[in-house]
């Protein structure tokens, strides 16, 4: 991979390389959609499904029932019917662009070397299956979603799991949820500014 940073927008959402593609579960009109929305729901938050911008353009990488795959978000709209072949029948709705290197004061020069190492490792991880031990995240020969984003970022020492926990259930600390990565980083939702999250 170059080391080039793509720009991208998404639903006019600007996102570049690097950056976190936050989505929830489902949609609403039709019913393929209904039943992701229910799966959903056994996420804790709004947010259910994370994937990774590279480009250029739309592309993007994800973990997923599929594996880890990349597929093309056209023309910067995210319309999931038409990503659903590529994505495995994954139907969900755009909610935000997470941006962690955002805010962190970085020179340009290590955020470039930042972003495409990101990328780098999200592309390297393509065809590994998909994890569904959610309490083993430090794995890299499968991957569910966030985790990926976990791992790749891990790799320029960021750590994105916050230690968000479901009540009741020890040991669930472990899981990298999406909804922590949409609450302790950066983010844009829609076409609102950028939203800083306190240290």
């Amino acid at each position: 991979m170059d080391t080039m940073i793509h720009t991208y927008q998404i639903n006019g959402t600007p996102v570049q390389t690097g950056d976190i593609i936050c989505t929830m579960n489902g949609k609403p009109d039709i019913l393929p959609g209904e039943f992701w929305r229910l799966i959903g729901r056994l996420v804790p938050g709004d947010v259910d499904h994370v994937a990774i911008y590279v480009g250029p353009h739309g592309r993007c990488v994800e973990a997923g029932a599929r594996g880890v795959i990349a597929f093309t978000v056209p023309n910067g709209h995210w319309n999931t019917e038409r990503m659903a072949r590529q994505r495995g029948l994954l139907f969900d709705t755009f909610y935000g662009v997470v941006s962690p290197l955002e805010v962190l004061g970085f020179s340009k020069d290590d955020e470039v070397r930042m972003r495409t190492a990101i990328a780098s490792y999200v592309l390297a991880q393509r065809g590994k299956p998909y994890n569904l031990n959610f309490l083993n995240a430090e794995a890299d020969n499968a991957f569910y979603c966030s985790q990926l984003a976990y791992k790749a970022y891990q790799r320029v020492g960021i750590d994105l799991n916050t230690g968000l926990a479901m009540e009741q259930l020890p040991g669930t600390n472990q899981i990298i949820y999406p909804q922590e990565i949409w609450d302790g980083f950066a983010h844009r939702q829609g076409q609102m500014q950028l939203i800083t999250v306190p240290a």
